[in-house]
């Protein structure tokens, strides 16, 4: 199978059940954002420091597939057999979370992003994420879209911020609050 197929060639693709969209069309966006974030979860979980997190992140990545399949369908009734996103997937952010809080010193501040390149790819997931839920909300306006593919998103960039946390602290590095000025 070749991987050019030219039919994308005139701006339109082909959703999951065969119609044909604008590639700039709201579905596209918002899965096509998180595929971007999944690209960039690839480049979290390479991250030494995510060693013993390999699998949970590869889990993380494996729902995000799942969302976009979701994304790609042209309705989620539609007769296109695709993986399901599950309320069990957003309890397991829910308790990563809170296992990754209890070490963790309480915010006083927001935090500055950065202090280590691993704590930066955190962040930068975290906007992707942000990103990615605020297309899916606004196609939700206009198309049918799972509740629960919002939720988990939005479970995931708190997941994110979490894990940079989490992440400073085992790597000793600085987290910088933002202090406003007065």
């Amino acid at each position: 199978m070749k991987i050019y197929t030219k039919t994308g060639d005139s701006g339109t693709t082909s959703l999951l059940g065969g119609r044909r969209v604008s590639k700039s069309h709201d579905r596209i966006n918002a899965y096509g954002t998180v595929d971007e974030l999944n690209a960039f979860m690839g480049l979290l979980r390479d991250q030494v420091v995510n060693t013993y997190r390999q699998e949970f992140l590869i889990s993380i990545q494996e729902r995000l597939f799942t969302i976009g399949a979701s994304l790609a369908a042209e309705a989620p009734d539609s007769k296109v057999k695709r993986p399901d996103l599950q309320e069990d997937d957003v309890t397991t952010l829910e308790q990563a979370i809170d296992q990754m809080e209890e070490s963790l010193p309480p915010m006083k501040n927001f935090v500055l992003p950065g202090g280590h390149q691993s704590v930066s790819f955190c962040h930068l997931a975290r906007c992707v994420c942000r990103r990615a839920e605020r297309l899916v909300i606004k196609l939700k306006e206009s198309e049918q879209v799972e509740d629960l593919v919002i939720i988990y998103l939005n479970r995931l960039s708190d997941y994110f911020f979490v894990l940079g946390r989490k992440i400073a602290q085992e790597l000793n590095a600085e987290e910088v609050p933002w202090i406003p000025r007065k």
